[in-house]
């Protein structure tokens, strides 16, 4: 599926305007590692774009929550490993993160928030005046952010990255989109 017509389905599935900007933030966060890792970049863009597609409907059920999601991806035909991305991506369902595409998505989630936290506490509240040191500052504390799991935005390095420059390109391509989150 293109990607234009996945953001309509999106759309059509997730109501929320923050949550859809948290979907654009991780697909950007996912394209970026894709490029960096050199993997498929429109395929990992598609699972971080659609890995929240059922929040509305499973907010209050985790148990639910990316076993609905991954069941709408499969009725529209996406490939097995988005809908397992997507599925995995559940910490609920304990299960195996196989594939790179999963470990990236897994870290992806919690950084795409750590980073939008880290500029809403500037001035500006803008991506432009966060910078990688901030965030490695940042990063430490435990009570900021305390709902982006820093184990898990750690979890870069079984994919190969150091957390530096795995922050360092989640910034990046969150910057690169920071009109349309509006940050």
């Amino acid at each position: 599926m293109e990607r234009e017509k996945a953001l309509e389905l999106l759309k059509t599935y997730l109501k929320n305007e923050n949550l859809i900007k948290h979907s654009l933030a991780v697909e950007a966060v996912m394209r970026g590692l894709a490029e960096r890792l050199g993997e498929d970049v429109d395929k990992f863009g598609l699972a971080g774009l659609l890995h929240d597609i059922d929040y509305d409907s499973t907010a209050n059920d985790p148990k639910l929550h990316s076993i609905l999601g991954a069941q709408i991806l499969e009725d529209y035909g996406f490939p097995e490993d988005i809908v397992y991305a997507v599925k995995a991506h559940n910490e609920y369902h304990d299960l195996e993160r196989k594939s790179l595409i999963d470990k990236a998505l897994w870290a992806a989630d919690p950084v795409s928030g750590f980073i939008t936290a880290a500029a809403l506490i500037k001035p500006e509240k803008k991506l432009s005046a966060v910078d990688l040191k901030s965030l490695k500052k940042r990063f430490k504390e435990k009570a900021f952010a305390k709902g982006a799991s820093r184990e898990q935005i750690a979890s870069c390095m079984e994919f190969g990255l150091e957390l530096d420059e795995f922050l360092d390109i989640a910034l990046k391509s969150m910057q690169k989109i920071a009109d349309e989150l509006g940050l």
